[in-house]
């Protein structure tokens, strides 16, 4: 017997993550499929970031959202990069900007002839090749459609955003498309005899069966922990934050085109810059520090007087085993938690819904699928926790517990691998079109103090003097063009202020 198809999807949980599924299911499956959510107002969502990468403008088009509108509605700004202070050393502050270095000079990554040209003393900082890099350090922004395409490459940019006003409005775009909320508590989850979930009962009674659950209920995982007992794999070995503790302020500035991360004694500490506030928070080990102790030291850090109360968060850091399990599929803090370092919690949940379109099932749920699902999302989330744990590892701070033992940890066989042929020749190999590209590890890898013994050997059918030549007229172009561009906040004033 051939499978029916699925007719009804129920998300359980709001927030970001139900919201962002409930918004791309809606508009991809049309009203072919009855698409519900249940959330209650009664449990806070977390609000899995402020912060985002570049992929979050695919969704977004995808979508079909105006940028301005979706821009104001959130109260966003633009993101270029995410600078990092204090994290290889005191005193030591590097950028990790989107976009690529440099453009072609040949065969091999740009950024083995800038090694070589670094070498031989004759070659500017990095950044000096990114218009991105150069742009957020002064303070400007320009889409590449309103000039920056002169450039030897184009601008990329992610946002900042209140997640909380995001999920909203993605609300309104999923109900305009006729999903329907129920408000309520999940009280038990009933399951088939097979052991797929065939409903969900609400504490007053109700019940909502589906033919597909989709878990957005948060680090309880409702049904993918909850009602399945999926296991959870625990990485606090090599990332032993445990805590968070979030606190905004009121915007005393300009907001800053980037997100600034600052490397404390016991974890580090975020500054997120929105139009009407700015976001800060501080990611710690509580063996290191007391909750009394980081508000104390995130208080005292704010820019201007907290306009709310401190929010705690408490995670462990790792993955469920399997993201998909049955009739239920994982989004968000449901599916595991990576620490907010690269403002990959938004991405994550935004990959796993694009991995479901390409094996969107039938009542069938052929194992081979969900078993392809589920080895694409663990290497995802073991690419990105590499990436992290790449920050804390190369440092050369040992001023306190932490990074002494951080330092002194022992890592995951495939980031020692790429740190290896990166210290050997610069090389960067990424495998199934891992999410970070090549440019954001050499950013990394250079800003935490690794350096190449040599550069590529094939960057020698240039000579220095045509390298030393190329560079230059990459580097003049860059800033030509930033120096044209407007600043970041009359760029939003002008396009996207929000009323």
């Amino acid at each position: 017997m051939v499978p029916a198809p699925v007719q009804r999807i129920l998300i359980v949980g709001g927030g970001t993550a139900g919201w962002m599924a409930a918004a791309v299911l809606s508009h991809i499956l049309g009203g072919a499929v009855r698409i519900d959510l249940v959330e209650s107002e009664t449990i806070g969502t977390v609000g899995v970031g402020e912060a985002t990468i570049p992929p979050i403008r695919l969704f977004n088009q995808l979508l079909g959202l105006d940028e301005d509108q979706f821009i104001r509605e959130t109260q966003a700004t633009f993101k270029l990069g995410i600078v990092f202070q204090d994290w290889l050393r005191h005193g030591h502050g590097y950028i990790h900007p989107f976009g690529v270095f440099g453009a072609p000079l040949g065969v091999t990554a740009f950024h083995q002839y800038w090694l070589r040209l670094r070498q031989a003393g004759l070659a500017g900082e990095i950044d000096d090749y990114s218009i991105t890099a150069t742009a957020a350090r002064a303070g400007r922004f320009s889409r590449p459609d309103d000039g920056a395409g002169s450039a030897p490459h184009r601008m990329t940019y992610a946002f900042h955003f209140d997640a909380g006003l995001y999920a909203r409005f993605l609300r309104k775009q999923a109900e305009a498309r006729g999903v329907v909320r129920h408000e309520g508590r999940i009280g038990d989850v009933v399951l088939r005899d097979d052991g797929f979930i065939r409903a969900v009962t609400l504490e007053d009674g109700r019940e909502l069966a589906a033919d597909f659950f989709i878990d957005c209920s948060g680090f309880r995982g409702l049904l993918i922990e909850g009602a399945l007992k999926t296991g959870y794999e625990d990485w606090t070995h090599w990332l032993p934050a445990d805590r968070a503790v979030a606190m905004p302020c009121a915007r005393v500035a300009d907001p800053v085109p980037y997100t600034q991360s600052t490397a404390l004694a016991a974890g580090w500490r975020w500054r997120i810059p929105l139009q009407h506030r700015t976001g800060n928070g501080y990611v710690y080990c509580s063996p290191f520090i007391s909750d009394d102790e980081a508000v104390a030291t995130l208080r005292a850090s704010l820019d201007a007087p907290a306009t709310g109360e401190p929010n705690f968060l408490r995670f462990t850091t790792g993955r469920r085993r399997k993201a998909w399990n049955k009739n239920c599929l994982s989004l968000g803090l449901a599916s595991g938690f990576l620490e907010p370092l690269e403002s990959t919690s938004i991405h994550l949940i935004q990959s796993g819904l694009s991995k479901l379109l390409l094996s969107f099932p039938d009542t069938g749920f052929a194992q081979a699928d969900i078993d392809n699902y589920n080895r694409l999302m663990q290497t995802e989330f073991e690419r990105v926790r590499d990436f992290i744990i790449l920050h804390y590892h190369a440092t050369e701070r040992d001023d306190s517990p932490l990074w002494r033992q951080v330092r002194a940890m022992s890592l995951p066989d495939s980031l020692t691998e790429k740190i290896d042929l990166f210290r050997s020749r610069g090389r960067i190999f990424r495998v199934e079109d891992e999410l970070f590209q090549e440019a954001s590890w050499v950013a990394v890898m250079l800003g935490q103090g690794l350096t190449p013994l040599r550069p590529d050997p094939l960057t020698e059918t240039a000579t220095l003097e045509q390298i030393q030549r190329r560079l230059e007229e990459i580097r003049l172009s860059i800033r030509q063009t930033v120096e044209r561009m407007p600043t970041h906040e009359a760029f939003i004033n002008r396009h996207c202020k929000a009323v």
